[in-house]
Order: structure tokens, then sequence, then C-alpha cells
């Protein structure tokens, strides 16, 4: 079933001019402004890249991804029913989570009729107990209702390589390798490392070498000068 948030952002996306579930072909779109199909997409970008594949031989499209920046958990005593408690997630996304998805979208992203919004948001979420009234309730033991949006935090629009290169940090040497990219942005490895995928997959980076078992890259891409 279709949450509240879904809901939320085809009318944003929609505003006054747009128009909401609009079927095309075979697909349902989620949002039409003017000329461009919305579509926006909370699970894997992997799931919806053949789709969006087809869209652009004759649409420009956008692809909204929301990643959860924060998120309120509202408990209620049953689906429907009153509600018992409200406690704040202590997980938290970060705009870099997008490469977790985009490792499955470098065959479509980037393209000339494609953007991809990235935003940030702050929602809430209400659950009911999983297994009937006399269960106990347990931190995993139960079912989403639904989830509302609160806040759109920061919105980051991307169009090409060098847009997504501006994620990476500055100061990097050159050549360098996935740690350098991991201490200077203060995250683990691996994350350095898809970044790092995704990067060369969409021509940001070239591979040059290899320092021991690290992989040397060059970027392809300037950055944008600042106004």
């Amino acid at each position: 079933m279709e949450t509240s948030l879904h809901q939320q952002l085809k009318a944003l996306y929609a505003g006054d001019d747009g128009e909401t579930e609009v079927r095309l072909g075979s697909y349902r779109i989620d949002a039409v402004v003017g000329d461009e199909l919305v579509e926006i997409q909370h699970g894997s970008l992997g799931a919806i890249r053949d789709k969006i594949r087809t869209l652009l031989k004759d649409h420009p499209v956008r692809v909204v991804k929301p990643i959860v920046a924060s998120k309120m958990l509202v408990k209620r005593k049953k689906q429907g029913g009153a509600i018992v408690s409200r406690r704040r997630s202590p997980k938290r996304g970060k705009l870099l989570d997008v490469f977790d998805e985009l490792v499955h979208f470098t065959n479509v992203f980037p393209h000339r009729r494609l953007a991809l919004d990235v935003l940030l948001v702050d929602i809430e979420e209400h659950r009911y107990p999983g297994h009937g009234r006399r269960r106990r309730w347990r931190k995993d033991d139960h079912q989403r209702e639904d989830q509302h949006l609160i806040d759109v935090v920061e919105r980051h629009s991307f169009r090409s390589a060098r847009d997504l290169w501006q994620l990476s940090p500055k100061g990097l040497p050159r050549p360098f390798h996935t740690g350098h990219l991991a201490e200077a942005l203060g995250v683990e490895r691996w994350i350095a490392q898809r970044m790092a995928y995704c990067f060369r997959e969409m021509a940001a980076v070239r591979q040059v070498g290899k320092q021991g078992n690290a992989l040397l890259y060059e970027p392809m891409v300037r950055r944008r000068k600042s106004a």
C-alpha cells in the first residue's frame, strides 16, 4: 500500500500545474510536470532501472530518491489505535548513502534526459504490534502502519558525473586511492570503495595504476567553480 510519505512527495513535485498517477503505455508515472516524468523511488534504484531506461528513450525523467535523515517512531496500541509512545530512531541517513543505490544504477545515470534528486527528509513512522495483544512488544516485533513527511531538510539535484564528483572531498592526492577518500570524508573504506566504483563507471575518474593492492584513480572531470 502506498504510504502517506509517497503521496506527499508526489504532491510536492506535481505542484499546482502537474498531474499524479498518470498512465503512460504499460507504466504508471508518479507525477508529470510539463513534459517531464517524475518517479519517486523509496526502494532500490536498481528496481526501476529498466523502467527508467525505457522512459528515457522518449521523455525527460526526474528520479526522486528520499533518504531518511531523521525518523520519529510512533508506537500505537494496535493498528489505527491510540498512540502509546514516541521516540526518535538513532539511525540517521546521510547524502553519501545515495552511492549504496547508484552502484545498481550506473548503466542508467548519467543520461542527457535524466535528473536525479536526492532528498534528505525527516519523517514520522507509525507502528503497531505484529503478533497480537498477548505477546509483549519487542524491538523488532512490529508492523509499519504508515510513514509521513515532516520536512525536506536538503535537496540535491544531479545531472552529470561532474555533479556527483562535487561530493568528493577537495585536496585529494593525485592519483588517489579509496583509503585517501575514506580518510578525507571520515567514513569507512567500503563506503569509499562504492563511491570510487560509481565514479569510475560514470567516467568521473579513471584507473591509472595500483599502489600495493589499492587501485589508483585520477579525476576525469573538473569541479564546478563556486559562484
